[in-house]
């Protein structure tokens, strides 16, 4: 090879080395370069005096080294001392090159920036950054800024990427801009450019915090763009076909007419605004939304039945087993007496019972399916699907949910996605701005509330003795063994721990034990046996956390509940004062807690609205995990805050609605801006 192809090649290995380094960021092009916004800022544009420098914070010294020496205990570093008029500091490296020394030795003058510490030779600065000092040279005229990078990838490098992005950029505004008067925004290049490199004097606060304009600019394009894909997202179902499937009143009127209890008002608007889409051509994908016990099952069985009436097949998905057979039991209760089959699939079939269940779904004499993920198995033709219904969505990566509705071939089944865990509304106006939503925000009569207690694990006999009254009383209760993230199988052993203590100190009591390990017809067994009162005092794992409907069950304990979410122990505590009976539910803890502990059992005991402790939720875990996998196609804000920013948010949605009326090129300039091609719109 010769020294022109050698060098070629090793051009090539750089460029692509960098290349992958800045995949990893998601820098792909300038656009995304110049979207790679600063996590901070350093004032290099002033020198402070040595003496007059501030402890604790960081700070430029300029002046002279007069020593330096790689010193080999208490372990080997390299240190150096720094004069100026004023005074001296150390300048202290632990892991170093020659490269530094050179740059640092006696004689050279250097600029210095670093946080000013106490140390064994007075004031030092430990790994500073360093730049020598040439005659003539002044001093940086913007605040340097600091970049979120990977290993390999100095920040150097980052800003002389910036500074060539800016220079190759095409940087016209893509708000019109009679829109971003209105708004009060400032200009797009000048917001970018300004928090690339902020002019000296600029309020740190303003930065750190996001408030200042240019920031206020970045987050309303950022909010606007997912408001955008969204609605796209929105728009792009719309367009295809489905079943129009209208509200024939027969099988829906008769169900009604047989129910031991009558509607809400909520319930009945929810069933009226599900039945006005399913009778649509175009695919609904609409959301239900209610707080635990707020009645979605009878929701969903009696647009399910509109799908029958229409000679249809429609199928019910749950994330468990437990959570499947619920409302397959349910549904079988309130159905049969109107002569409606319902048929069953799930992994723990026996082999001629599920062979059985798949030729009635085949040849499409069962139209109502309930079941788990083996609905979305290979061996299960629904080629008659008019709607499909997920509950617990959530729990249900895009792929499985979308696996439901490619059983169709031609037009797409109506999908309604139901949870447990209300949507705060910041978040439902963001993250779920494509899909139709019905809310329950009322509880059905009868429900009787539940009292929460916070009591410190130490104080645990009393908590037995508690549950002991109660199952005397002929009530039941649940203990629930901890959440242990690290180790399945060690969670599993403290239930079996705990089962077998309980079962010790409670003799007179029938204790039962359900986990996830457990063989499904095991589990039934024991769930079947508790909700005869065949068990008194049911030990579980979070198996039981959804689905799990015992009005004889008026009191649960949850072991260490400053292990979980605090969605999770809402939707634990949801299981008891489902009858009438005065319910509760003990939060045994350990102490010391943790900020984020404390701060989820104060709400927890503070309130039992749903919405409230979502709101609080999404303060504590940000909207990534709360959403979870359902977003994989809407890129999570990185600069917006949906709580902080709501104003933002507001204009968002409506500029939104503006600029796809009447500045569709404009729309597609801002996305292309932000995506770089890559937009994923949702499918689910």
């Amino acid at each position: 090879m010769g020294a022109a192809e050698s060098s070629a090649s090793g051009g090539a290995r750089k460029t692509s080395a960098l290349a992958g380094r800045l995949a990893k960021l998601g820098l792909y092009n300038d656009d995304d370069i110049l979207l790679h916004l600063p996590l901070r800022y350093e004032d290099e544009t002033q020198v402070t005096p040595i003496a007059q420098l501030p402890f604790g914070d960081s700070a430029q010294v300029l002046g002279t080294i007069e020593s330096a020496e790689v010193m080999l205990r208490p372990r080997r570093q390299f240190v150096c001392r720094l004069r100026d008029d004023t005074g001296v500091i150390t300048l202290r490296f632990i892991n170093f090159y020659p490269s530094i020394q050179k740059q640092l030795a006696v004689g050279n003058t250097v600029r210095a920036f670093g946080e000013v510490r106490g140390g064994f030779w007075g004031d030092e600065m430990v790994h500073p950054r360093v730049v020598p000092v040439v005659e003539g040279q002044e001093l940086p005229a913007t605040l340097t800024p600091v970049y979120p990078t990977t290993a390999g990838l100095a920040q150097s490098a980052l800003r002389k990427l910036v500074e060539r992005a800016f220079q190759r950029s095409r940087l016209n505004d893509p708000l019109p801009d009679a829109l971003r008067a209105a708004l009060r925004l400032p200009g797009w290049e000048r917001s970018l450019r300004f928090l690339h490199q902020p002019t000296p004097g600029t309020r740190l606060e303003s930065l750190d915090d996001r408030s200042h304009p240019a920031w206020r600019r970045i987050k309303f394009d950022e909010l606007l763009v997912q408001q955008l894909s969204l609605r796209r997202a929105h728009a792009e179902r719309r367009a295809h076909s489905a079943p129009a499937l209208p509200p024939r009143g027969q099988l829906t009127a008769g169900l009604i007419n047989t129910l031991p209890f009558a509607l809400t008002g909520a319930q009945t608007r929810a069933v009226n605004e599900i039945a006005l889409e399913l009778a649509q051509p175009h695919p609904m994908q609409r959301l239900l939304q209610g707080d635990v016990g707020s009645g979605k099952t009878i929701v969903a069985a009696l647009a399910m039945l509109q799908a029958v009436e229409n000679g249809y097949q429609t199928a019910l998905m749950a994330p468990t087993e437990i959570l499947a057979e619920q409302h397959y039991r349910k549904l079988v209760g309130w159905l049969a007496p109107l002569g409606i089959e319902v048929a069953w699939l799930a992994g723990s079939q026996k082999k001629r019972e599920r062979e059985a269940m798949l030729a009635k779904i085949a040849e499409g004499s069962a139209l109502m399916i309930v079941g788990t993920h083996a609905l979305i198995e290979e061996t299960v033709a629904l080629e008659r699907l008019g709607l499909a219904v997920v509950d617990e969505q959530h729990r249900f990566g895009v792929k499985q949910r979308l696996a439901l509705r490619e059983k169709v071939d031609g037009q797409l089944p109506h999908m309604l996605m139901m949870s447990a865990t209300p949507i705060p509304r910041t978040l439902a106006m963001s993250y779920m701005a494509d899909l139709d939503v019905s809310v329950l925000d009322e509880l059905p009569p009868g429900r009787t509330p539940v009292h929460t207690h916070l009591v410190a694990d130490r104080r645990r006999e009393e908590v037995i003795a508690r549950v002991r009254d109660a199952c005397h009383e002929g009530l039941q209760a649940y203990w629930v063994c901890p959440l242990i993230e690290e180790s399945e199988t060690l969670e599993l052993q403290t239930a079996v721990a705990t089962f077998e203590a309980l079962s010790e100190e409670l003799p007179e009591l029938r204790v039962g034990l359900v986990h996830g390990r457990l063989k499904p017809d095991e589990k039934a067994a024991v769930m079947d046996a508790f909700i005869r009162n065949e068990v008194q005092l049911l030990v579980a794992t979070t198996v039981i956390e959804v689905g799990v409907d015992v009005p004889n069950a008026s009191l649960m304990v949850i072991e260490h509940a400053e292990r979980f979410g605090l969605a999770q122990l809402h939707q634990l505590r949801g299981r008891v004062g489902r009858g009438a009976a005065a319910s509760s539910c003990v939060l045994l803890y350990s102490a010391p807690l943790s900020q984020n502990g404390r701060a989820r059992l104060k709400a927890i005991f503070e309130t039992t609205d749903g919405f409230e402790i979502a709101r609080r939720d999404l303060q504590l875990r940000g909207p990534g995990e709360f959403v979870g996998a359902r977003q994989s196609g809407v890129p999570l804000l990185r600069y917006a805050d949906i709580e902080a920013d709501v104003d933002l948010l507001e204009q968002a949605r409506q500029a939104a609605d503006d600029m796809l009326r009447a500045y569709p090129e404009a729309v597609e300039d801002i996305l292309g801006r932000w995506h770089g091609g890559r937009e994923s719109l949702l499918k689910a």
